[in-house]
């Protein structure tokens, strides 16, 4: 079933109550494993309890205390048999329990009366399937999906996809992949495990390795609230378990089909009405694209040795094919391109139960993508593509993961799990559609060059990665718990290292030039980095034509070691208060591309208190509240750039002509010297100057209220109040003016190439440069006050209500409202304003200037989000289903140049939120301050899933076809937009792009899927 707080109801007055044993007084658990549950109630004291896997033959058995509580921790999830002995005799039974992923149970058995009474219940069992409680023993915010779910609601077989339906998520920018947003949080504040092992991108925690996805058995999402044990995430944990062997030996295979023929076509893009040419003119013709995928699938599972040795392997194997026309602006010759992705998936497991006390797991994956793809050339005006293939390319990525665990239950009080795991992704390109041969040319509008058109030769100005990129992570990590009393008691370390080698050769063919054209031509182009007028240079310049060369180049192998302790501890106050206190110490190390190390974070401590309040003892009425610190540490993207050599210049020309088949500049003619606004010349970086030296990690306080109460045994429902506070974040600035302004307080002279350097906004800094040029290092402290930023502000304010029909053997259904407000000055370590993934070394903190009016709604602030998904069997072989979402619109910003041209930083380019309305030539003179999100919002977005399964009786069941609508009514909502309103120079055309759409919703699409389970 789908969990997320679920309920029972409570019969107080029948004779099966007592059999039930539903006067549930107390027994909470707590800070159960991030890969396994726990099982506790009452029962007379001294009693022995036997749990019992029917699947597997594990078998536990444990004692109730002096109080009559029971406790069984880190069990592994799955059915359970739950038994009360009495003199060797089981005289009550508890069949079917079903234990969710990082949940507890509760099963009191006997009642209140148990001790005096257990021998007159003798023989009783009990069908405990129909039964969900309310997890009174648990504090955080979580929501558990189940394969049987998963495969009866209509939802997209990803993981990310399951994750986008609980409260408070929302799909992040399509620049990043649709990545979940958790919070109002960034979508590289996320954590994601596998069978306990953290599996997040090594190199930008953006996006995780995944799985086969029929390799699932349970799906964890917390969203706010989680204990100790958790780390390294301010957004929010998806946490997945796979399926294992049981005792029966179990096969089956399904094939998914996605045809085309049943799939609407996506929306062109057009050119928005800025003023420009080509003002409601195609941009991008999309209604032509075409896609289709094929899955094929299969599993089998089952014992080596009965109740000891189990196995579980499956595999996928998917193929997308498809075509598509590139955007007007590039080259006609390699515009259409025919692609095809292959992604096999495998996941292996084997379970020992070497005794009923030790159990040691063993979990192989594997998770790669090939890309193949041909370009072909395609003209617009007919709208029609060649037959000769004119370039072709690959690309792969990906790796394997590998994962041990032990589980010893020492005693009834004390358990032990360890964990090591280890991976390992490759990531191989051969370029296609970017040629060496060629630069990556582009224009600011129809007007930027003498001649009417000029083409990008390129298919794609994408080079993602050098040769030799790959990513790397290996991790262990130690869990105790013991039982004292009263008190349940947690502790752990864990220790990971990740390292990545990666880099780009920044643009195909290794320059990029754009082509502009300034209606004041006499006028410099930018005084501050001395680009001359481009009426000085001679050729296309008196007419007010020029092009900016750019080169950029990055490489380099870096590492980042965390570790972390915590304690916990679940103190059961009374019969009804439960009370949980955490604290969790995080320790973060950067090593740059030298391996030396560049930031050292150590002691962030990181409080969590949690209380539950079961309100009449019976689990039907829940209050809960949570307060915690959660830590994010820095990415090994930053080293890559940021701590490692790197070059990234500018430098501006005049010239004399246009080569037709390159699109290069002919007869140039420099009006400067090639400069960088980052001062990235190449050059080595000293890890003394690169961070500040007091640099704090990036952390979130967090705050929350609930409750959860059934409403009779047909209904639960509940509400929760959330407030989020970013108190910190990494950054980096390029800024040199506070520390000329140090040097000469000090009475040093200013000879000092500053690069950036990563700090913390709204804080004071230490850093070690060579100020005055004569080759010591002077220590530079620099106030909060000299460095002239403002303190970060990210802030979400939320009310979550539910209303939750649990199966009852004929329906489930859910709804989830969220009304809430994501708001300040930085969205975190990504910019979605302009799809920046240069996560903690945004434009944002670069200059004060650019924090000038950034307070406001941020990019995932969504003020409404409803959504609503259940399943109802009609018959054991009919199965409908549906899922529904209605959501309000992003936030909208004008992002433009500086409005003073002759500022300090005039020459940085559209990137403060000043824009300038008066006409399509910009001089700045008439910009007006544009506040963050005060452009209005894009339209509301709605979509309707739905899916019917028939599994005939002719095949006793085991035979399914299924088909899944996605999308019914094909809305196709505008979902980002491109906010840069003017382009990177004064006295040109306003963006021609200003407004357009980038991405839209998926259109309506059709899935067929056909199963047979043996």
């Amino acid at each position: 079933m789908i969990v997320s707080k679920n309920r029972h109801w409570t019969y107080r007055h029948s004779a099966l109550a007592v059999a039930l044993g539903m006067t549930l007084a107390g027994g909470a658990a707590h800070a159960q494993s991030n890969a396994t549950g726990t099982l506790f109630g009452q029962a007379a004291a001294g009693s022995t309890i036997v749990i019992e896997s029917p699947d597997t033959g594990l078998k536990r058995e444990v004692k109730a205390g002096a109080d009559g509580r029971y406790r069984a921790s880190s069990l592994p999830v799955g059915r359970y048999k739950v038994s009360l002995i009495q003199n060797g005799t089981a005289v009550e039974t508890r069949d079917n329990i079903q234990l969710t992923l990082g949940a507890g149970t509760e099963v009191s058995l006997g009642g209140a009366a148990a001790a005096s009474n257990a021998s007159n219940l003798e023989g009783v069992s009990v069908n405990a399937s129909a039964l969900p409680t309310i997890d009174v023993s648990s504090t955080d915010s979580r929501t558990v999906f189940t394969a049987a779910q998963m495969q009866r609601i209509p939802v997209p077989r990803d993981v990310t996809a399951v994750a986008l339906l609980t409260p408070g998520a929302v799909a992040g920018d399509s620049r990043y992949g649709g990545v979940p947003s958790f919070g109002g949080s960034a979508v590289s504040d996320n954590a994601y495990y596998i069978n306990g092992y953290a599996v997040t991108n090594p190199l930008t925690q953006i996006g995780f390795s995944s799985l086969p996805f029929d390799a699932i058995d349970q799906e964890q999402v917390l969203t706010g609230g989680y204990g100790a044990e958790f780390g390294r995430s301010t957004g929010g944990v998806i946490n997945i378990v796979t399926k294992r062997g049981t005792n029966e030996w179990k096969a089956g295979a399904e094939v998914r089909w996605e045809p085309i023929g049943l799939k609407s076509d996506p929306r062109n893009i057009y050119y928005p009405r800025t003023g420009n040419d080509e003002d409601g003119t195609i941009y991008q013709r999309r209604e032509s694209n075409k896609s289709w995928r094929t899955t094929y699938a299969a599993y089998v599972g089952g014992p080596l040795i009965k109740d000891k040795l189990f196995i579980y392997a499956t595999g996928e194997a998917t193929r997308q094919e498809g075509s598509a026309a590139g955007n007007i602006e590039h080259a006609s010759r390699n515009n259409y391109d025919r692609y095809r992705y292959d992604t096999p998936r495998w996941l292996a497991k084997a379970d020992w139960n070497i005794t009923d006390n030790h159990i040691v797991e063993l979990t192989g994956l594997s998770d790669k993508t090939k890309r193949y793809f041909d370009d072909y050339s395609y003209d617009y005006p007919s709208a029609t593509h060649g037959t000769d293939r004119t370039d072709t390319g690959q690309q792969k990525d990906g790796g394997e993961v590998y994962i041990g665990k032990y589980t010893g239950y020492i005693t009834d009080n004390f358990t032990v799990t360890a964990l090591y795991g280890r991976s390992n992704s490759v990531h191989t390109v051969t370029p296609g559609g970017a040629s060496a041969d060629y630069p990556y040319v582009a224009r600011s509008n129809n007007t930027s060059t003498p001649a009417a058109l000029v083409y990008n030769p390129q298919y794609s100005n994408y080079v993602p990665s050098v040769p030799g990129a790959k990513d790397k992570t290996r991790g262990w990590r130690l869990d105790l718990e013991y039982r004292l009393g009263d008190h349940s008691l947690r502790g752990g370390i864990d220790r990971q290292d990740l390292e990545s080698t990666s880099g780009s050769n920044g643009y195909a063919g290794g320059v990029y030039y754009l082509y502009s054209r300034s209606s004041r031509p006499t006028n410099p182009i930018s005084t501050f980095y001395g680009q001359a007028a481009p009426a000085t240079g001679g050729g296309y310049g008196p007419q007010g034509y020029y092009v900016r060369k750019r080169v950029f180049n990055t490489f380099a192998s870096v590492e980042v070691k965390q570790s972390a302790q915590y304690i916990e501890d679940a103190w059961q106050v009374s019969d009804r208060w439960l009370l949980s206190l955490g604290l969790r110490n995080e320790q973060f190390t950067n090593y740059n591309g030298e391996g030396q190390q560049y930031v050292s974070q150590r002691h962030q401590l990181a409080p969590r208190l949690g209380v539950s309040w079961d309100v009449y003892g019976d689990s039907t009425l829940k209050i809960y509240a949570n307060a915690g610190r959660y830590h994010q540490p820095l990415p090994n993207n930053v080293a890559i750039r940021g701590a490692s050599a790197s070059l990234y210049t500018n430098q501006y020309f005049t010239y004399t002509g246009i080569d037709p088949a390159s699109g290069a500049p002919l007869g140039l003619k420099a009006l400067g010297k090639p400069y960088s606004t980052n001062n990235e010349l190449g050059q080595p970086k000293d890890p003394k100057g690169v961070a500040s030296s007091t640099l704090k990690p990036q952390y979130q306080d967090e705050y929350i209220l609930g409750m959860q109460q059934q409403i009779n045994p047909a209904f639960n429902w509940g509400v929760k109040f959330t407030y989020r506070n970013l108190r910190n974040i990494i950054d980096d600035f390029c800024d040199d003016r506070p520390i000329e302004d140090w040097a000469k307080r000090n009475g040093k002279q200013y000879d000092f190439l500053f690069t950036c350097a990563l700090f913390n906004p709204g804080r004071g800094g230490t850093w070690s440069w060579d100020v005055d040029g004569d080759g010591k290092l002077e220590q530079v402290h620099l106030t909060a006050r000299d460095l002239g930023f403002p303190k970060p502000k990210r802030r979400y304010l939320a009310m979550d209500t539910f209303l939750e029909h649990p199966f009852d053997g004929t329906w489930y259904g859910r709804v989830d409202y969220t009304l809430s407000h994501s708001f300040g000055n930085t969205e975190g370590p990504v910019l979605s304003d302009i799809g920046q993934s240069d996560v903690s070394a945004t434009q944002s903190w670069d200059y004060p200037e650019i924090m000038e009016h950034a307070n406001g709604n941020l990019p995932n602030d969504r003020r409404h989000y409803l959504k609503a998904y259940g399943y109802y069997q009609l018959t054991p072989e009919w199965t409908f289903g549906a899922t529904g979402i209605a959501a309000s619109g992003r936030p909208k910003n004008c992002i433009g140049l500086n409005p003073d041209p002759n500022s300090y930083v005039a020459g940085y380019g559209s990137a403060f939120f000043y824009c300038d309305f008066s006409g399509t030539n910009v001089t700045g003179a008439n910009s007006v301050a544009t506040p963050r999100g005060s452009q209005g919002t894009l339209p509301w977005s709605f979509r309707l899933d739905l899916n019917v399964g028939y599994r005939p009786a002719y095949f006793d069941n085991k035979f399914l076809f299924q088909v899944d609508v996605f999308n019914v009514f094909n809305s196709r909502q505008i979902q980002n937009i491109t906010e840069i309103h003017e382009q990177s120079t004064y006295n040109t055309k306003l963006n021609n792009a200003y407004g357009r759409p980038i991405s839209f919703q998926d259109p309506r699409s059709v899935r067929l899927t056909a199963r047979y389970d043996f």
